[in-house]
């Protein structure tokens, strides 16, 4: 059996799987090899840098791709979103933040405005708004998220996405690594998914080779949702806004007592920046999610895609024998 999936036929592509825009991994290699295998790639833009944003859509080549921002910071540098546009992507993604300003020039320009919500009341106000494709990220997932579990909040997504008599599609995120997740995703309603933790450690990944090796090494039980590594950056996000990632020395020292990180800021910046030129994970950040006990190698993403979908197939060819 094929997945195909609205998903698939709105999009052009023949896997219902997109590469999750994760800044720091999703380059312009990595959109370029999950596209060339079949889904969609997405390059994480980010908190926004014009020359690394060029530099990456070269690097994917004549593959076709997309580009996903952090909405709240796109607003301080909205140029980058003409940037984007000029290269004519497939799709434009917009998380955390408020999609409305954006929605009208992403859908002018011809390319899919994709919007990853974390609540139902988010997936209401982006449909009203005119996303064309719904991502309900659970709390699961690696990186920056909230607080709803991905296996209630995705038909809830896709029921209001019915219930409105929307065109729009729903799209699952967060703790999704294997075959299993996927065929999962689609029986919950969603036309396929955003697939994170499992391309950050792939061969194309932008991810120091360190960072890799503790995902592959890491387990679900080793990660946690938590500001610190945020605070240690002087990255202010806005709530309810927290990171998954794996447990570290820096979190074990400050999780639980954020004041006084805030407190010493100015010193744990500097630390914390040099562990990250340096390549040390014991204080710098390695954002991955619940899944990480199904990855177990750094992979090309071709073979992650393809082992991904065949896995899927076979699940819900025994589910529906």
């Amino acid at each position: 059996m094929a997945l195909r999936t609205k998903l698939t036929e709105r999009l052009g592509i023949r896997h219902p799987v997109l590469l999750a825009p994760m800044g720091g991994a999703s380059g312009g290699a990595l959109a370029g090899a999950v596209t060339a295998a079949g889904g969609l790639g997405l390059i994480g833009a980010g908190y926004g840098d014009a020359a690394w944003l060029e530099r990456e859509f070269a690097a994917a080549g004549n593959h076709r791709v997309g580009c996903g921002f952090i909405t709240w910071s796109l607003a301080k540098k909205p140029e980058l979103l003409d940037l984007a546009l000029a290269r004519r992507p497939a799709a434009i993604m917009l998380s955390f933040g408020d999609a409305a300003p954006f929605l009208p020039k992403i859908k002018a320009a011809g390319a899919v405005a994709i919007c990853q919500v974390q609540s139902l009341t988010q997936a209401r106000t982006v449909l009203a708004e005119g996303a064309d494709i719904i991502v309900a990220q659970g709390t699961e997932a690696g990186g920056h998220g909230a607080a709803r579990a991905l296996l209630p909040l995705v038909p809830a997504v896709a029921d209001a996405v019915t219930a409105a008599g929307s065109p729009a599609l729903t799209v699952a995120a967060g703790g999704i690594a294997d075959g299993r997740g996927l065929a999962a995703a689609l029986m919950l309603g969603a036309e396929g998914a955003l697939v994170g933790s499992r391309f950050y450690a792939s061969a194309e990944s932008l991810a120091h080779p360190r960072a890799k090796e503790r995902v592959v090494a890491g387990s679900g039980d080793d990660t946690l949702r938590t500001s610190v590594f945020d605070i240690a950056r002087g990255i202010d996000w806005p709530a309810p806004y927290t990171g998954r990632a794996l447990a570290n020395e820096l979190s074990r020292r400050w999780h639980g007592r954020e004041a006084a990180l805030k407190a010493e800021a100015a010193a744990e910046a500097a630390r914390y920046a040099a562990a990250a030129e340096a390549g040390d994970f014991d204080t710098a950040v390695v954002f991955t999610g619940e899944g990480a006990d199904l990855i177990r190698a750094v992979e090309p993403a071709r073979d992650i895609l393809e082992r991904m979908v065949a896995e899927a197939e076979a699940a819900l060819a025994r589910r529906f024998a």
